[in-house]
Formats: structure tokens, sequence, C-alpha cells
């Protein structure tokens, strides 16, 4: 048997008091090595899986380049940011619960993980595009990660967080409830990695020239704005195009709609007790709300080139927090510390011994004297006989770099409080329902309607009522007003607050609506009719000359005719999901294999027009994306009872489409969707 006797115990039959949090120098102090039960656990944990990655399996990954600003000197040393300096980078995106064969579009965190190949030694910034995490010590991420993964009996539901054993842990653990309420709103489902933020999630210390610290937060903003699908068009990707994600990013860089983040700092003063406003820094479920500590830009990121090999370099590219360079520590969170040695640690299973950074996409561009010798996979050819400090044999080599001018990596100085080894959180952890009420009181309307409807139906897919229950308890003590919306849906008593809620002031840079974005990139349908084509050449070159990508929708691919037009897209291999805006350019009757038994996409009721293009305009309706139409695509629309808010027509297809453009700006027409909850 697997388990025995009602205790925990360690691997070795030790009962544990406790396995919520690591062994600290005091409460607020850095984690010991000496844990040896937080080190037995993640160890065992990071080796679960061989050979794919136990979380963040699903990923795909893109070469570009970053170019620092020189604004963060008067903060940070490191070279890297510095004015004008490039630095060649590899960035993953990933899903964090499904395995590699998973889809793109499911609800979840999403990785973002950069390395940066500077003259001083790789830098990994390994993030997410949430800014806080389910829990606040790293002994608990084997938990939360076994929660979130398929049942272990049968193995199912797979990249899901919609069943018991996620909301079992969620609902225990409150301290997870700022994650669940991001990943229950638009940001768990995004459009596209170009139009996701990402996050360090944790604070770092930097350190300048002068030898002064501060610490400091990393955001990645997206050029084009943070975007996100809808629940339903998510849904439809999954199956329609389980690599949606993916061949987006893939797409867009080999078209040349390079994707851009600019990478920001929020910076807070280096203080004793590590705060700021009030919000403990040190705690990986808070965030500081942009509004007290504005994102300052220091450097731009440029996804420019695919890559050759998915497993050479995506699969095999290993980061490590503990890639650092001189002007960025490492702080005494505890998540932060435990990532230190998880991330090192895992990669002895999945890439097979010591030796990984050997391997082309984790080479250092730095030169590299480290003194390690064989083990699996050793690659290099050491010379000399000396592999050791200090050593005369060969000279003394390698040397340390013992001045300033030499640019060490040096720890920060960091005096540590007089404390006891303790396994315990400050105080100021316990607040777990402060941020995610901010969270939800930042939102629109629409966007709470979301976010309501993300907790119904992943609650309702759950068959424990009492986890229903609790977690309706958890959300009562964020805002009343989410608890009883969601208690309807489930069809629940909705329970009273157990804790009075603090007053906080919405944070209007936590929601994705409300502003206008360039539409570099974005794809555009075009429904044509091969019998009149009057405006479509000139709307497609309109759409290529502003940077986004058209693609012609006609009965059958291929040439249109002797139009010099090309098709690349069929009424049978087309679906709304693929297109940010459609436009209608004609009325095609209905195709040859507009017939239930060759696409049941032709099921509807006969019409004049083929029933997959009405389909398809309904589609992008109920999915509040901008449509046009002009001359006789306007009978298309008819058909398909399809008005109102985010709807052009005219008789001019330029003149259509420059309308259709400044509603593709706010990326969805937010009006058409009813929204309830004020």
């Amino acid at each position: 048997m697997g388990q025995q006797g009602e205790f925990l115990t360690t691997s070795a039959g030790a009962r544990l008091r406790d396995t919520d949090h690591s062994l600290k120098a005091g409460e607020r102090g850095p984690t010991l090595l000496q844990d040896h039960h937080l080190r037995e656990k993640v160890m065992h944990f990071d080796h679960e899986r061989i050979p794919e990655r136990v979380v963040h399996a699903r990923g795909y990954g893109a070469h570009g380049v970053f170019v620092g600003y020189g604004t963060a000197s008067n903060v940070c040393m490191a070279g890297f940011l510095g004015d004008g300096v490039e630095t060649p980078v590899f960035v993953r995106f990933s899903t964090v619960l499904g395995s590699r064969g998973s889809a793109d579009t499911v609800r979840d965190t999403r990785g973002f993980a950069t390395k940066f190949y500077t003259q001083e030694g790789n830098f990994d910034l390994v993030g997410n595009n949430i800014p806080v995490f389910f829990i606040q010590d790293g002994i608990k991420f084997p938990d939360v990660i076994h929660a979130g993964k398929p049942h272990p009996d049968r193995e199912i539901p797979q990249a899901q967080s919609a069943h018991d054993t996620f909301w079992d842990f969620v609902s225990t653990h409150t301290e997870a409830t700022h994650h669940v309420l991001w990943n229950m709103s638009d940001r768990g489902i995004p459009r596209s990695y170009r139009t996701m933020e990402g996050f360090g999630v944790h604070t770092f210390r930097l350190v300048n020239a002068e030898g002064e610290t501060a610490l400091a937060k990393f955001h990645w903003k997206p050029k084009l704005g943070v975007h996100s699908l809808v629940w339903e068009e998510a849904q439809m990707i999954n199956g329609i195009d389980p690599d949606f994600h993916r061949r987006d990013l893939a797409d867009a860089i080999e078209s040349g709609a390079y994707p851009q983040w600019e990478l920001g700092l929020q910076i807070f003063p280096d203080t004793p007790r590590q705060t700021f406003e009030g919000i403990d820094l040190l705690d990986p479920t808070k965030i500081v709300p942009e509004e007290l500590a504005p994102v300052q830009p220091v450097g731009m990121l440029t996804l420019n080139r695919n890559t050759m090999n998915f497993f050479a370099e995506t699969e095999q590219v290993a980061f490590h927090l503990g890639n650092l360079v001189p002007g960025i520590d490492v702080t005494d969170d505890p998540l932060f510390q435990s990532r230190l040695f998880s991330y090192l640690d895992t990669q002895l299973t999945r890439l097979a011994g010591p030796n990984f950074n050997q391997i082309p996409i984790n080479r250092p561009h730095a030169p590299v004297n480290d003194m390690f010798r064989d083990g699996y996979h050793q690659h290099a050819v050491h010379a000399g006989v000396a592999p050791y400090k200090p050593n005369t044999l060969d000279g003394g080599n390698p040397f340390e770099a013992k001045t300033a001018a030499d640019r060490p990596f040096v720890e920060v100085a960091q005096p540590l409080p007089k404390a006891v080894k303790v396994r315990e959180a400050p105080a100021s952890f316990d607040d777990h329902f402060t941020q995610p009420r901010l969270f939800w009181l930042s939102l629109s309307p629409v966007e709470k309607e979301h976010v309501v409807r993300a907790f119904t139906f992943e609650l309702g897919k759950c068959y424990e009522q009492a986890i229903k229950e609790r977690q309706l308890r958890v959300l009562a003590n964020v805002d009343p007003v989410l608890c009883a919306e969601v208690a309807a849906g489930l069809g629940l008593p909705a329970p009273a607050a157990t804790v009075r809620p603090k007053k906080v002031t919405p944070s209007p840079a936590l929601s994705q609506v409300g502003r206008t974005w360039p539409t570099d990139g974005r794809l555009i349908g075009i429904v044509v009719d091969p019998t009149d084509l009057d405006g479509v050449r000139t709307v497609r070159e309109t759409i290529l000359a502003g940077g986004m990508v058209p693609l012609l929708i006609a009965p059958t691919g291929g040439p249109i005719g002797d139009s010099g037009l090309v098709a690349q897209r069929t009424f049978l291999t087309a679906r709304s999901v693929e297109f940010d805006a459609l436009l209608l350019a004609g009325s095609p009757p209905p195709g040859p294999d507009a017939v239930p038994a060759r696409d049941a996409k032709a099921g509807a009721p006969g019409t004049a027009v083929d029933p997959r293009v009405v389909l398809m305009v309904q589609e992008c309706f109920r999915h509040a994306k901008a449509i046009g139409a002009w001359g006789a695509g306007r009978t298309a629309l008819e058909a398909a009872g399809c008005a109102g808010p985010g709807v052009v027509t005219g008789d001019d297809a330029t003149k259509v489409f420059t309308e259709l453009m400044t509603l593709l700006g706010a990326h969805r027409v937010w009006d058409r969707f009813p929204a309830t909850v004020s």
C-alpha cells in the first residue's frame, strides 16, 4: 500500500508536524539549507516525470533580441540594461497543468520564461502571465500541482482546473484566492502569447554601481495590449486547432509581425521591513498596484526568429532562477528561495545529468571556466590538470574576479535579524482576501461577468458538494456580489462573510477593457463570392499595408477564377475563432459540399447564403468581434440576423474597413456583451 497509518511522514517514516512552512531563520528570514523535509519533498516532486517537464510541459519558444534603454542605471548595474545594449534572448511560453500533448487555449496560468544571453552570463527571468502565485511558500508547490493535475486514479481531466482536487486544495488554502481570481478572469485564456503580460512574480533586489540597493518587480508589457479569448471561443479552438497559440506565434514571426514586449520595473525602497504602502513585498500572493508604483520602462524585447528544431531548442531549454548577473539578486521570499533549489534539481532528471548548460540552447554567450568535470553528456574538452582552487600546476587558472572592475557577481550583504528556527509565516502573510477584492473591484462589468461564469462552470464540474460550499465561503470573504452570483449559478445559498472586507481603491491597470491598441498581426477573414469581387483587392492590400493578415474565404481553395486572388480558407476549413474580425465581400450561395453528410456546419435550414457563412457570422457576433459588410455582403448579415454594435455596413469597401479598424483597436465590441454585474 502506498499509504499506511494515519499520520503524514517523511519517506523514511518520521511523522511531520508541519508541511506548510519551510524552515527559516525567523518568520521573515531566508530558508535554511538544513530543511531536510523541504528538500525531500521538492526533490521527489521534481523527479516525478521523465522526460517531460512536470509542469509547463506544453510550451513553445522563439528567439529574439532585447535592447536596453539605459533608464535603469540609477538602480541596477546589470550590463544588459545599458543604453542601446543588444542582448540575444530565447523565450519559452507555456501552460502549467497540461501534458505536452494537451491543447493551447485551456484555462490556465501561462509561463513566460526569458533567457538573456548577456556578456556577464545568462540571466533567466522565469515568470508567468499572472503576477501572483497560488502559494506563499515553495514547500507547498508539490501540493498545489498534485491538486491541479489529473486525478491519479483515472488520469483525467487533462489540462483543466475544473475538478474536485483542485478546488479542494484552493478552498482549504485561502492564500490561493488571489491567483484563483486572476485565473478565473479573462487572463486565464489569453488571445495570443503576443497579447499576454508577463511578470517576474517575486520581488528582486537590485544593486547599482555605487552598491546602493532597491527592491523591484519585473513586468513585461505587450505592445499589442493585453487581450483574451471568450470562453466558448476557447472551447471551440481546443477542438478545431489545439495548436492555436503555437501557430499564432510562429506565423506572426514568419510574416514579419514581430511580437514586442517592453520590460518595466516597479521600484521600492529597500527597507528592513521590505514592505511598500503596507504591502509585504516578500509575499508572492500580493501585487503592488501600478497606481502606487508605476512600471518604469527599461528595455524592449522583440521576437524575430522561430526555432529550427523544437526538441533541440524549446524542449531542451533549461531555466534557473539562480542564473543571475551582477546587479540583480534574490530576496527572502520563501517561494523564491525554494525555486532556487527546484529548477536546478529538476534538470538532473529531465536532461539526464549535470551538464545541461552545455546543450547549445543553454550555453552562455560569455566565457565559461567553472572547474566542473565529467558527468553525463560532458561535451567540453577540458585542458589542464588542476580543476581546484588554489592551484599552482595550471598557473592559478581560473582566477577569481577580485575587483569591482572585474564585475563579479556578489550577493548583497543583507543583515539577518536575530531569530530562531521556525516553520512559520509572518503575520502579514495572513490577509488572503483584500487583494482578491481589489482585483475584482478593478474589473469592468463585462469582465466581472466572465469571472462569475468561470467560477460557476468550474465549480459546477465538481462532484463533492462540500467543496462547492467551502469555496462559496471563500468568495463571500472576497465580495458579496461575486459570491451571490456564483451561488445562484450553482443553485446554492450564498453564505455570509466571516471576515470584514477592507476598503480598497480599484486599480484601472488591472482591467483589459477601455483602451485601444495597435492591430499589428491581427487576422482578418474576408468572405468572398467568386462572382462578385468588387473591393476585395483594395481591402486586402489595405490590410497588408496595415501590418495585418488577410485570409480570403471562398467555396473552394486556390486561385479565384482569373482575378489573381487566392483563397486561403474554404467554407469547410474556416471557422470564426481563427479571425479577429470578419469582412463580408459577398453572399455566396450554398457550395457543392454544403450538405451535412460532407460538413456538419452545413446542417442549418436552407438559405440563399451558404449556411456555413451564416454560422461564421453568428459566431463572430456572439463572440463580440467586429463585422463589416458592403454591397452584396449585407445579404449574408441579414441571413445571419446580426445587427447592432460593432456591425459596420456601407457601399464603399474602404470606408467599411476603416471603421472596422477603429473597432478592432479595442479588441472586441464590448457593448455587445450584456453585463448584469455592476
